[in-house]
């Protein structure tokens, strides 16, 4: 579906994946019925966003550079680590206390030569989006972006780390939270009466639509989580230190520890 012009707040999530992959982004309204949800490339993806004249955006890659603080003895000893030690020292504040709690996700090097490729595409996706006008959020504006990373989404919105995304439990599970949080996806337990021993010995488990892909899944995570920052910002959190970069996560306190569930597939 196309991006459909309104006046209104719209919130949009933005999966970033790596390689030629197409961008995913799905758009929610305040009521959070989704609005779009498409694939482009990058200029389509901006192009789409600049569409509307109010939005949130919420990006699944890392927004800033790595600045060096976790390197820093002064800083880490604030954080209750070894000042000499070398623990999370080429990771950002952010990006160490999700891991630290048990959340994996990647790390943005201190040298930004060394970044992935996919995370080098981020930072022009960014760049993109500031020349069209948004800032970074919590800065007040009409159009704000900010990073979220949609695999700590759905664990601090679970309590636990989820099933692999790319299993079909997996984006069961996920389609599941959504639903309950009020996203405007299909009813994932309707999959369930889908699955018939024809289409499972055939391997036909695309569902129609019913279930949606991890890409798609991710892009409404992210979507979910620019909505509460307006419409619920006492149940968001945001990790990190705001000269370096900061994650937003969907809930309301950050558990010490995630733990794996009782299966991972």
């Amino acid at each position: 579906m196309d991006a459909e012009m309104t006046t209104d707040r719209v919130f949009v999530g933005v999966d970033l994946t790596a390689g030629e992959r197409a961008i995913t982004y799905a758009a929610l309204d305040a009521r959070r019925r989704i609005i779009a949800h498409a694939k482009a490339d990058l200029d389509g993806a901006v192009a789409a966003l600049r569409a509307y004249p109010h939005v949130v955006c919420a990006v699944d890659a890392p927004q800033t550079r790595n600045a060096g603080l976790m390197a820093d003895p002064q800083y880490r000893a604030q954080l209750g680590l070894r000042p000499s030690a070398s623990t999370y020292i080429n990771y950002k504040v952010c990006e160490y206390e999700l891991r630290r709690r048990g959340i994996g996700l990647y790390n943005t090097p201190r040298d930004a030569d060394a970044a992935p490729k996919w995370m080098r595409f981020g930072w022009r996706f960014y760049a993109a989006l500031q020349a069209a006008g948004m800032v970074t959020w919590p800065e007040p504006g009409a159009r704000q972006v900010f990073e979220v990373h949609p695999h700590a989404c759905f664990t601090v919105m679970l309590g636990h780390r989820p099933l692999k995304k790319v299993s079909l439990e997996g984006r069961l599970q996920r389609q599941a939270l959504l639903y309950r949080a009020g996203v405007g996806v299909r009813d994932p337990m309707t999959v369930l009466e889908e699955l018939t021993p024809h289409r499972l010995l055939m391997g036909d488990l695309s569902f129609d639509g019913l279930l949606l892909d991890h890409d798609t899944l991710d892009a409404l995570a992210a979507a979910y989580t620019a909505w509460l920052t307006v419409e619920r910002p006492e149940q968001i959190t945001a990790v990190g230190d705001p000269d370096e970069g900061l994650i937003v996560l969907p809930t309301e306190e950050l558990k010490d520890k995630y733990p794996r569930t009782s299966r991972q597939w």
